[in-house]
């Protein structure tokens, strides 16, 4: 804190995993009013966005740090004026930009010696004589586009941090998929018949979501080395089931978890996952909402995905990949029928689960779908 009437507004603490982050934006600028608590700027970590808030009412007299700026915890970025006085209301990028692009008048002496147009006019003039004729290379040389149609922007610490995770997953794990279908119509139904009870009751609408995250505790129930891990030379077997959620937001993909996952019903399912994708997308959900997880759940369909190879989220062994649901001509009882199809795929470290056990648990997977009742039995 400064002496008197001045004070500094300073990163927060980040999280424990989280060493610093870079200044992405000020949301206030020098000269505005702010509240006690009032955020005035946000820093991109690897993981989330954090707001630096205001530690007194007043207003803001200048930044110290700029955007793009690496700050650690503790780091100043403002200073904060209580009572208002001696505010500067231009900001630091904006101050006199005109004095660089006006250059001082030349002497009368020096602008006659400065070379007269005509001079280049006659040197640009021979310029096509030279090059009438191709040179011999142009045939081989490749036909670049132009500088001019092409953009440069620095990764954000979040694509920077997906980036590195992704392509740590491919290069350690045995990365294999496996594929089956499923019939929709039977948890459809359900949601279409007991929807608006169930909004009245929960004050939530019953989403496709709940019914696969269901499905996905009851498969890793009945295969737990799906649900465990390798670590060095041993496996880690979890018995308890946090599944991770992959949304799009867009800075990036994240992936919050649901604590608990088999304790959950269908209602507390929605209602957590409406929360923490509420707080993906506006950026404030938390490092402890991210952290852990033992399986991942990707919808892929809601962007009209038909079929993918989901790639596992370390340190998991295992994600599941929903997709669309497309109306398809399927055999029932010796007939063709149309019917709401949707493909699911597993993708597994083949080093910990053989093709078997992968087969297995997305059978149980298609088996708790297109049954629902079976979770009520237990079957």
């Amino acid at each position: 804190m400064l002496e008197g009437d001045l004070v500094e507004a300073v990163v927060p603490h980040m999280g424990e995993s989280i060493t610093d982050g870079t200044l992405a934006a000020f949301l206030k600028k020098p000269g505005d009013r702010v509240e006690v608590d009032e955020p005035i700027a946000q820093v991109e970590t690897d993981k989330v966005t954090i707001d630096v808030n205001s530690p007194e009412a007043g207003v803001i007299q200048k930044f110290i740090a700029k955007e793009g700026d690496t700050v650690e915890p503790g780091t100043k970025i403002a200073v904060i004026s209580k009572s208002g006085e001696g505010v500067t209301h231009v900001a630091p990028s904006d101050e006199k930009p005109s004095e660089k692009a006006a250059p001082s008048p030349l002497p009368p002496a020096e602008e006659k010696e400065k070379p007269k147009p005509k001079v280049e006019t006659a040197s640009m003039a021979e310029k096509p004589k030279e090059s009438s004729l191709p040179p011999k290379s142009s045939a081989t040389e490749p036909q670049l586009p132009p500088k001019e149609k092409e953009r440069r922007v620095p990764m954000t610490r979040l694509r920077k941090r997906v980036a590195a995770r992704l392509k740590d997953s491919q290069n350690t794990f045995a990365l294999l998929t496996t594929f089956n279908e499923v019939d929709m119509t039977n948890l459809m139904k359900l949601r279409s018949d007991y929807k608006d009870a169930f909004v009245e009751k929960h004050g939530v609408k019953l989403g496709l979501m709940s019914g696969f995250v269901k499905a996905a505790v009851s498969a890793l129930q009945n295969q737990p080395i799906v649900n465990a891990v390798i670590d060095g030379d041993d496996i880690i077997y979890r018995d308890y089931v946090d599944i991770s959620i992959a949304v799009g937001t867009p800075k990036g993909l994240v992936v919050p978890v649901l604590r608990n996952a088999g304790s959950m019903n269908f209602a507390e399912v929605e209602k957590e996952i409406n929360t923490l994708a509420k707080k993906a997308t506006d950026g404030t959900i938390s490092i402890d909402e991210m952290a852990g997880g033992t399986f991942t759940i990707s919808n892929g369909g809601v962007y009209g995905s038909l079929l993918s190879t989901p790639i596992i989220n370390p340190p998991q062994s295992a994600i599941l990949g929903m997709h669309s649901i497309v109306n398809r001509p399927m055999v029932v009882g010796g007939n063709i029928v149309p019917r709401p199809m949707m493909f699911i795929a597993l993708t597994y470290d083949h080093r910990l689960i053989d093709g078997r056990e992968a087969v297995f648990f997305l059978r149980r997977i298609k088996d708790v779908v297109e049954d629902p009742r079976r979770l009520l039995l237990d079957i």
